[in-house]
């Protein structure tokens, strides 16, 4: 089966991390692969240039979209950008086309696209959301969500990763039976527990870890703010990898004499391993989510966690596997939490077992491409119509 994949490249993000990892797990299972993605003309080689943290396998055949501009959340296409897709899309005579969704206008035009050259369109919808919880993001992702519905609404199916997603979707007016719930994977041989130097280098004894966008929708200030005032052992560092737009207007006041440290962004992934391995406690006390390869990547090297309770991070957690924040007291939780875990190692520890555990047993990469690849059978044995819901 020859699939034509819709995804992203860069700037790294969740979306890049889980194109590249499915895309490559689907060529070992000897799947024909086509990768369309938005990148500068030049951009043709797969090293060199490759701003992910991992490439994409050089079986893989690249076909490059034109765009304006590109960020980790949006993309805007220039103008000639469907005319591009549609003739590569002729040219490569795919048997299915998946899109993991890029949040740009080129999304909308897709189902016209393929319903005139006759081929099966399915989607991989992935922005945050949080549906108990109301806030400013929470707001601004909802109003995503019903610009988004009535155009999901024509894909052939649309790969989502949680029951309450599902549920949001529908009630915009997606119907049931193109809803398939697949939740994200991660490969739980390479994100595990194991020997890291991290906590040496950084002279540390207790490490506490945020992985991703340094941005408003991640909160990532309630963290600083409750680090800070919890009056953590001075053993105890907080560790912060990612970059976004809050970066610069932070850094100045939560710095090294609070025991806080910036990592910025790291491409290598072998490093961000590294540093979850030598971490004690992963936090993320986002807004909104959807299901957060972070904390899954996190979960799989034996951390123990905690998230808030939005998009489907509580559910992955629920059971005794972490800890749930209220996204609305984060800041006030995080202080009474961070002591408790600084002061008691075996709960980490024990913590972190039970968070592998969940991920071994429902969020691995193997789970999610076994999912995807008895979905993509179904696609072929049944008409549009008689899709079954997941």
């Amino acid at each position: 089966m020859h699939i034509a994949w819709i995804g992203k490249r860069s700037p790294a993000c969740g979306n890049v991390t889980y194109s590249r990892e499915v895309t490559n797990a689907l060529l070992d299972r000897g799947y024909q692969v086509s990768f369309l993605h938005f990148a500068q003309e030049e951009e043709v080689e797969f090293s060199g240039n490759d701003p992910a943290p991992q490439s994409l396998q050089a079986e893989c055949q690249e076909v490059t979209l034109p765009f304006i501009y590109k960020s980790q959340i949006y993309t805007i296409p220039s103008l000639r950008s469907s005319k591009v897709l549609f003739q590569a899309l002729k040219d490569l005579k795919p048997d299915l086309v998946h899109a993991s969704l890029t949040l740009s206008p080129l999304d909308f035009v897709l189902p016209e696209i393929c319903e005139e050259l006759g081929v099966p369109l399915v989607a991989t919808f992935h922005p945050p959301f949080s549906h108990k919880h109301r806030n400013l993001s929470s707001g601004t992702q909802q109003f995503m969500y019903q610009l988004y519905a009535p155009f999901l609404a024509n894909y052939d199916a649309v790969i989502i990763f949680c029951a309450a997603q599902k549920e949001l979707l529908n009630r915009l007016g997606v119907p049931l039976e193109r809803l398939i719930i697949i939740p994200n994977g991660v490969d739980v041989e390479k994100y595990s527990p194991g020997s890291s130097r991290f906590r040496d280098e950084i002279g540390a004894n207790r490490v506490f870890v945020y992985q991703g966008r340094i941005a408003v929708e991640k909160n990532v200030e309630s963290l600083l703010k409750a680090w800070r005032q919890a009056a953590m052992p001075d053993d105890c560092k907080l560790v912060l990898v990612g970059d976004g737009s809050l970066l610069t207007s932070l850094m100045p006041a939560y710095g090294p004499e609070n025991n806080i440290l910036w990592m910025g962004n790291i491409l290598d992934e072998q490093r961000r391993i590294d540093i979850l391995r030598g971490s004690d406690v992963f936090i993320l006390p986002s807004f909104v989510e959807g299901l957060s390869l972070s904390l899954l990547e996190a979960m799989g090297c034996g951390v123990a966690c905690m998230a808030t309770d939005v998009g489907a991070d509580g559910e992955v957690l629920s059971g005794g596997a972490g800890v749930v924040l209220n996204p609305q007291r984060a800041r006030s939780e995080l202080q009474t939490l961070l002591p408790i875990f600084a002061h008691h190692p075996e709960m980490s520890a024990l913590l972190g077992q039970k968070a592998r555990a969940r991920v071994v047993e429902k969020y691995s990469l193997r789970a999610n491409i076994d999912s995807l690849v008895q979905f993509y059978d179904q696609i072929f044995k049944m008409p549009k119509t008689t899709l079954i819901s997941q």
